[in-house]
């Protein structure tokens, strides 16, 4: 009984860690090459090629082998530490559809009513 409720906790770690580095990895996808550099991390490719090793690693092998961790921990730098820096550097702001900025912020810059 006991190891059937860790083979179950073990099999949602694994759904979660796979979910979490297909997230990562469709991240790093939609954003910008020159955001990478600009925020001073590594390349675009670089992340992509990390991202879906992790994400087949995760697929793969055992949860309790050091491979499907590893990519773990890549995973979650690049959402803890790469993601938020690029998203800064291309004005990603907090809401849906915001790209930061004022509300009186029009698309050549701030509207101060003709004065």
């Amino acid at each position: 009984m006991l190891m059937l409720g860790f083979a179950g906790f073990m099999g949602i770690l694994k759904i979660v860690l796979m979910a979490l580095a297909a997230f990562a990895l469709v991240d790093a996808a939609v954003r910008r090459e020159d955001a990478f550099r600009a925020a001073d991390k590594n390349n675009k490719v670089f992340w992509l090629i990390i991202l879906a090793i992790a994400l087949v690693v995760s697929i793969l092998f055992s949860i309790l082998s050091i491979l499907p961790i590893a990519g773990a921990v890549a995973s979650i730098v690049y959402l803890v530490d790469v993601r938020p820096a690029v998203r800064q550097v291309t004005g990603g702001g907090k809401g849906f559809g915001r790209r930061g900025g004022s509300s009186s912020d029009g698309p050549y810059g701030p509207w101060n009513g003709g004065r």
